[in-house]
């Protein structure tokens, strides 16, 4: 069963730039690292408020890639340009 990831987290306006940059790394490692990784779409709430809604193929995959962090240069580096981290949810997809 598809599983939706929901991470809300801060950037500073000075820095969305460089965050917005670091993305397409932190995509690709995804992509080359992650089992079950399927997609990902970035949300503007405010001037400092994102979430990422990302999709994985199942529970266990969103699990496992909990467990690795910023393990590869790209995932480190996009995720060095955050400034906190408000929230992460994650729910399973029915019908």
């Amino acid at each position: 069963m598809t599983t939706i990831e929901l991470t809300t987290f801060t950037v500073r306006p000075e820095r969305v730039e460089d965050m917005l940059a670091a993305r397409p790394a932190m995509l690709a490692d995804f992509a080359a690292d992650r089992r079950g990784f399927v997609s990902a779409r970035l949300v503007r709430l405010d001037a400092t408020q994102w979430v990422d809604v990302v999709e994985w193929a199942d529970r266990a995959a969103w699990d496992e890639s909990r467990e690795k962090g910023g393990n590869t240069p790209g995932i480190a580096a996009f995720f060095a340009t955050l400034d906190e981290l408000v929230d992460v949810r994650g729910g399973d997809v029915s019908g």
